[in-house]
């Protein structure tokens, strides 16, 4: 099963979240909507929402992460979600368990959600793939593949600036395009939103060899 279908259930709503590509307008523009109704909690003296409240949250990251994941946290803990956070370096991991073994030690914990960040990519792929039903799993990050909540969150700042008509603008993406698993969600995420023109700036080096081909 591809990761486009994977994603997106049959009332083509999202199931998980894995890439950009695969998505429509109307659903980003969906996301970016709710995202917003949602920035006031933050200016609120009791920054909490009832939204994920009985719901569990699993941050697996297996790099590093200290912007990425604490965020995830602090976001979750907001929407009153509860919150396991994985030391990868100090679970069963370092003796050998397996990234099922660990999943399915995980899913008998009766958690609802993995937020997963990993160096190989189709990492996430593989766990929406493999893991329980009722779990969902959020990309943050596989290898040089895909950060969709990273574009997504670009989307909804160029959003908040410069207004919703990204038919309107040009937009630049500068430096090492060949590496960057937030490049590429972010050329993908631009394109979606029907921007005026998508550029990209880098050494030829740098750039992937068939950069066209994101769109």
């Amino acid at each position: 099963m591809s990761g486009h279908s994977l994603q997106i259930d049959s009332n083509g709503q999202l199931r998980h979240f894995l890439c950009i590509s695969g998505l429509n307008r109307q659903l980003m523009t969906e996301i970016l909507d709710t995202a917003e109704s949602f920035a006031g909690v933050t200016e609120q003296t009791v920054k909490k929402v009832p939204l994920l409240r009985g719901k569990t949250i699993v941050n697996l990251f297996f790099e590093a992460s200290t912007r990425t994941r604490t965020t995830f946290e602090l976001a979750a803990k907001r929407l009153s979600a509860d919150v396991l956070n994985i030391n990868i370096t100090q679970s069963s991991t370092v003796k050998g368990e397996t990234l099922l073994d660990t999943l399915r030690n995980l899913e008998a914990m009766h958690v609802d959600m993995f937020v997963v960040r990993h160096a190989d990519s189709g990492a996430a792929h593989f766990i929406a793939a493999n893991t329980a039903p009722h779990i969902s799993v959020i990309n943050a990050g596989d290898g040089r593949h895909s950060h969709p909540t990273q574009a997504m969150l670009d989307m909804f700042t160029i959003r908040r600036v410069k207004g919703p008509d990204f038919g309107a603008l040009r937009v630049a993406i500068v430096g090492d395009i060949l590496h960057s698993r937030v490049a590429r969600s972010q050329i993908h995420a631009l394109n979606l939103l029907n921007t005026g023109e998508v550029r990209i700036v880098a050494p030829k080096t740098l750039i992937p060899a068939h950069a066209e081909s994101l769109g």
